[in-house]
């Protein structure tokens, strides 16, 4: 809900896709700062209570945008600014969260779990801009961030009952010297190299769709809020689609060269949406978009997961998370840079085309990963 009404507010208030990108570029560069901190802190720390500090800061960031809005003083430069302390509490919640989850399951449920764990997300991202849409159009920008506020309530109860198996180790040798160690853990293993920069350049070529869906419901349907929302919507079912294939084929497939053949498929996919005219043919594309990108975040992270242990998961997550969520600002300001010269459908119709020369290059070229 936030994400649709913070998206569409910027757009609305400057009528400039550069901040539109500049906004989401603010809401990840924290990743690329202080994630690799954070995963020192969840190696070392209770990963609980780090999630726990990251939802309070998040909570106050919304409910405060929330009165900002309602008491119509906000700005462009607020909601830049909160997007970036948001982004600081993702910083450190992020690599706790990722590498918390094998504590809650066996070894052999990982990949159903990290499935589960991609549908609930995404099944939040069909329904947040339903409710998102209704109260943005008939309540206004503030409810989209009041109601997400309240929303950290169930969270945080989630967490405090939650109990996991992680014991966090005593603290040896100095921050950089542990940071040094899970660097070293990521170039020698195997795969991790090229598992990481995939991690990459997906988010960096692949997530610009979602952050400029506003300019195609706006600019390429000639639509308001209610196109976003379906765009959203068709882009989320796509995503639990995905998901759930994950989870049915997850433990009998070669996971690394399913991951790649789709890919492929999400470069295809992402260049027919950018390329098409027709709203109901390019939800399709957008369904096929959403469903291959979730496959290959979730493969991806099951295999980083299945190959690291639990004494370095909260460093090497953390590595995972900068690569991950690291290249989203950069395509997202890149993407901000080319559009308003290039047009949104031909900067994505080239991201999709990279995107599947990537995939293929890498089922030819680097067989690392399509062996695993």
């Amino acid at each position: 809900m936030q994400k649709l009404a913070q998206s569409w507010l910027v757009l609305e208030i400057s009528n400039s896709p550069f901040l539109l990108g500049f906004d989401a570029f603010l809401g990840e560069l924290p990743i690329l700062l202080f994630s690799l901190l954070g995963g020192v802190a969840a190696d070392r720390a209770d990963r609980r209570r780090l999630l726990l500090a990251s939802q309070l800061t998040q909570m106050t960031a919304a409910f405060l945008l929330a009165g900002l809005i309602a008491g119509g003083v906000v700005r462009v430069w607020h909601i830049l600014g909160l997007s970036f302390v948001v982004g600081l509490a993702q910083a450190f919640g992020g690599p706790a969260y990722q590498a918390l989850l094998p504590s809650l399951v066996k070894t052999e449920d990982l990949s159903n779990a990290i499935a589960l764990n991609s549908i609930q997300f995404n099944l939040a991202r069909v329904i947040g801009p339903m409710l998102g849409g209704l109260a943005l159009t008939q309540l206004g920008a503030s409810w989209c961030f009041a109601l997400n506020g309240v929303s950290f309530l169930a969270v945080i109860a989630s967490l405090m009952l939650m109990r996991t198996r992680f014991t966090p180790r005593t603290a040896s040798g100095s921050l950089l010297a542990s940071l040094a160690e899970g660097l070293h853990f990521v170039r020698r293993r195997p795969a991790m190299p090229e598992l990481t920069f995939l991690a990459f350049a997906v988010t960096l070529l692949g997530v610009p769709v979602v952050v400029f869906l506003p300019v195609f419901a706006r600019h390429v349907f000639g639509g308001g809020p209610s196109v976003y929302t379906l765009l959203l919507s068709v882009y989320g079912g796509g995503s639990i689609a995905g998901a759930l294939l994950v989870a049915v084929v997850g433990r009998r497939a070669r996971k690394g060269r399913l991951a790649l053949s789709a890919l492929v498929g999400l470069g295809l996919a992402t260049a027919a949406f950018a390329l098409s005219a027709a709203l109901s043919l390019s939800c399709g594309f957008l369904f096929l978009a959403g469903a291959a990108l979730v496959t290959v975040f979730s493969l991806v992270s099951t295999l980083v997961q299945e190959i690291t242990p639990d004494g370095v998961r909260g460093r090497v997550m953390s590595v995972y998370n900068v690569a991950f969520r690291g290249g989203m600002p950069v395509g997202s300001l890149l993407a901000g840079v080319l559009v308003p010269h290039l047009g949104a459908p031909a900067v994505l119709a080239i991201n999709g085309l990279l995107i599947s020369g990537l995939g293929a290059a890498y089922l030819l070229v680097r067989p690392q990963v399509a062996a695993l």
